[in-house]
């Protein structure tokens, strides 16, 4: 287990890289003179290119190569984090955020099939634990204690952080890591024929939407809490926190519903619909006072990371053992395009001089309609539970869930 935890400190650092930023907007556009929405475009920079990456290199890569992309990936994340820190222009570090997404997307991929590959087929579950509760501190650990560190130093000194425990991780892998067994590739061509699933796209659509809600103001966090119509509140890093913590909890705790109710996709319907509110509740306590946003900003954190638990076992369940850890692989791209185009559409927000309380409205009438889109999931899965629940074996799901890349809500999340 000592080699996954230095896996999993490879993933803290990419859970620390993929949200810190979030809290440096102001800052680094201080520093370069820039509006908020042009500096928040390295957030967009970074999530696309982790959207991309994640599936298209781990299938292009060989399947006998996992050891030589682990530490690949983890070199040019570590190379890009440190290019961003040193940058000394916006557009050179939109450039290196892209790198840094690149290298984060490949790495937590392989990253979760070397961990189960390196225990006993009893403990992967808890060798999974390991790598996505890297991402998940990260965020409740890293993202608060990066923005003190920028407050009291610099933005660049929190990204020289970041390389530093990659750097830290990507020796001690390249040290003690050993060559790792082959395991099944998958083409794009089958990549695409599982997105055509109704079943498979309902959920990635899903997903896809609630991402650009809560992700996209997430990455806007800074400013919107910065705003009049918010409490124009200077100091964010009780929020980070309260949202972290939630996110944690809601992570975990959502595992023991999921395997107690019967239909997790109507599970979804209940996350969702909390989201949307809280997400409304989240604006309208803030202009009151900012104090009593906090409770929202948990809620909202709770249900944005609980909601991957029981996408990725529909997801699981519908493709079975061969198609569905392709179906989670999607299922985490469109999470962080989501993100992107979330980011995207705040940054244009910006641009055209709106306020950035209109955020969380719009934020939540994205959570509306991945609602609306589950909803009439369900009620298409309920006409026909024959198809629905003919792929659905349960020895498929032990080792399917083994090679996902991620086996709770991540992220981001962060």
């Amino acid at each position: 287990m000592k080699l996954v935890y230095l896996l999993g400190l490879g993933a803290f650092a990419l859970g620390l890289d993929a949200y810190v930023t979030a809290g440096l907007l102001p800052s680094i556009a201080a520093d370069f003179d820039a509006t908020v929405s042009s500096t928040g475009q390295m957030v967009t920079a970074f999530t696309l290119a982790y959207a991309i990456a994640s599936p298209i290199f781990a299938t292009l890569l060989s399947a006998s190569r996992v050891r030589t992309g682990l530490l690949a990936s983890l070199a040019v994340f570590s190379l890009a984090n440190a290019g961003s820190a040193l940058a000394t222009s916006l557009p050179v570090l939109l450039i290196t955020r892209a790198f840094a997404g690149v290298g984060a997307g490949l790495y937590l991929a392989l990253a979760a099939a070397a961990a189960a590959s390196l225990v006993e087929r009893e403990r992967r579950g808890r060798a999974l634990a390991v790598i996505m509760g890297g991402m998940s501190s990260g965020t409740v650990i890293g993202v608060p204690a990066g923005v003190y560190i920028a407050q009291h130093t610099s933005w660049r000194a929190t990204l020289w952080l970041v390389t530093g425990i990659g750097v830290v991780s990507l020796v001690g892998l390249l040290l003690r890591l050993p060559q790792l067994p082959a395991t099944e590739t998958v083409s794009l061509r089958q990549r695409a024929q599982v997105v055509t699933d109704p079943r498979v796209a309902s959920v990635v659509g899903v997903s896809l939407l609630a991402a650009i809600a809560s992700l996209g103001l997430y990455t806007y966090f800074v400013p919107v809490m910065a705003t009049g119509a918010m409490g124009s509140v200077d100091n964010i890093t009780p929020y980070l926190w309260a949202w972290g913590i939630g996110g944690v909890l809601g992570s975990v705790l959502v595992g023991s519903l999921v395997d107690k109710v019967r239909r997790p996709a109507t599970l979804v319907v209940g996350i969702l619909a909390i989201l949307t509110l809280s997400l409304l509740a989240f604006r309208i306590t803030a202009s009151i006072t900012p104090l009593l946003a906090l409770i929202p900003i948990a809620v909202w954190g709770a249900v944005g990371w609980a909601l991957q638990v029981p996408q990725q076992n529909d997801l699981l369940a519908a493709r079975g053992e061969r198609g569905g850890p392709v179906a989670v692989a999607l299922n985490e791209s469109a999470l962080y395009l989501g993100s992107a185009i979330g980011s995207g559409l705040g940054g244009a927000a910006f641009a055209f001089g709106w306020s950035g309380s209109v955020l969380p409205l719009w934020a939540a009438g994205f959570a509306a309609a991945a609602l609306l889109l589950q909803l009439t999931a369900v009620r298409a899965a309920a006409k026909k539970p024959a198809a629905s629940a003919a792929p659905s074996t349960a020895p498929a799901a032990t080792p399917a869930t083994s090679a996902t890349p991620a086996t709770s809500a991540t992220s981001a999340t962060d």
